[in-house]
């Protein structure tokens, strides 16, 4: 089983609509798949399900059977995490649904990092909770693959998420706001994988199941309808050209850009995925990948192409992901 976050410090860059489209892909493909709505906006909650789903899974008191539900226990004190609660859109695609009570979490996540330090176990509880949560979660579907969706900023939070990954991909948007996003998450990113390595080796709980934590950085995504549409064609060509060198520096730690531009055979560019604004709005209005769109659903005309299109869009991103990370399609 494998678990890949995806993770961008800058927001609005499609991260969360790309999780839900490769879950439902895979699902597609035959892969078991569990996502996993670690963002405590909770908005790859909110496209499988619609309020009235929603709202009893958010009760007011009492259990949530959320991913919050699963961790309370734990962080009240009251025992360890419990099994999480799984929906299943459709057969080998479940959801551990999102809760906005998580970023409550974030205090008690902050202050149990440097806890691993002196050997205390509950701070190795806490930290390998989410971790054993999706693992939990993933075994009740069978999933060979964790989709993980994880909020935009690098918090205590997010860093205890991306503590469950293999592997992390990072989406972007041709703008300086998406190139400064990379140029943040790199460091950060290298940081948290030396400090946890040097937690993991203290763990003293001969039984708790540890995250590995590598986070190894597999490659970026280009989401093209991030681009604005009066944003001039010049200004749009000059950020595509630097994505590379920058992810390359940044996140990879080149010494030199392997790329100048984004080609062909950039090996860090898992794919460059194209707007699709207009399908966008009739996917969310019936709750469906672009992809799955029918007539009945008002894909007719261009609008079917683009489904069509869409379609091998996600199929090849979906396998060139699984072999980056070794699952078999």
């Amino acid at each position: 089983m494998k678990t890949i976050a995806f993770f961008n410090n800058k927001g609005g860059v499609g991260k969360t609509s790309l999780v839900y489209h490769l879950a439902w892909m895979y699902a597609r493909l035959g892969v078991n798949v569990l996502a996993a709505d670690l963002d405590p906006q909770a908005n790859l909650t909110s496209m499988f399900l619609n309020d009235e789903e929603l709202e009893p899974l958010w009760p007011e008191s009492g259990e949530r059977p959320t991913v919050y539900g699963a961790l309370r226990p734990l962080l009240e004190g009251t025992g360890d995490v419990s099994v999480p609660h799984v929906v299943e859109p459709e057969p080998g695609l479940g959801l551990v649904v999102g809760d906005l009570l998580l970023a409550t979490a974030e205090d008690e996540l902050s202050s149990q990092w440097p806890a691993c330090l002196d050997r205390k176990p509950r701070a190795f509880r806490v930290l390998s909770a989410l971790a054993r949560i999706l693992r939990q979660g993933a075994a009740e579907i069978e999933a060979k693959v964790i989709l993980v969706d994880v909020g935009p900023n690098l918090g205590a939070f997010n860093r205890a998420a991306l503590v469950t990954a293999d592997s992390v991909v990072v989406p972007v948007a041709p703008d300086l706001y998406s190139l400064q996003g990379l140029r943040n998450l790199g460091p950060t990113l290298r940081r948290w994988q030396g400090e946890w390595k040097e937690r993991r080796e203290r763990n003293p709980v001969e039984d708790l199941a540890v995250p590995e934590g590598a986070m190894r950085p597999i490659g970026y995504i280009v989401m093209q309808h991030a681009v604005r549409l009066d944003r001039p064609v010049k200004a749009y060509r000059r950020w595509m050209e630097r994505i590379p060198a920058v992810y390359g520096k940044a996140v990879v730690g080149e010494s030199a850009p392997s790329q100048a531009a984004i080609t062909d055979d950039d090996p860090n560019c898992l794919a460059t995925l194209k707007h699709y604004r207009s399908l966008m709005p009739l996917a969310q209005e019936v709750r469906k990948p672009m992809f799955a769109l029918k007539a009945a659903d008002g894909a007719i005309g261009g609008h079917a192409a683009a489904v069509q299109s869409c379609y091998r869009d996600f199929r090849a991103l979906a396998k060139t992901i699984s072999e980056r990370v070794q699952i078999t399609v």
